[in-house]
């Protein structure tokens, strides 16, 4: 699944990254790598996403959101 479908307070694991050498290249440099766990702190319909990663709290655009593809975390 994408990262964009992830509703608030959930919490995932990057399984994969798609997109161009530029794209993955800029995520991975923010901490977003395969394997990282993510939080899902706001996710409002037409605005950016805002996560926790890595003690990083960074938002992300929708854009971005399609190439970042993660396994949900159940508790």
């Amino acid at each position: 699944m994408k990262i964009g479908e992830l509703k608030e307070n959930s919490e995932a694991v990057v399984s994969g990254l798609n997109g161009d050498p530029r794209f993955i290249g800029r995520i991975t440099s923010i901490g977003l790598t395969p394997g990282c766990r993510v939080n899902i702190i706001k996710n409002d319909k037409n605005r950016p996403i805002l996560i926790y990663s890595r003690d990083t709290m960074i938002a992300l655009n929708r854009k971005e959101c399609d190439g970042i593809e993660v396994t949900e975390v159940r508790s």
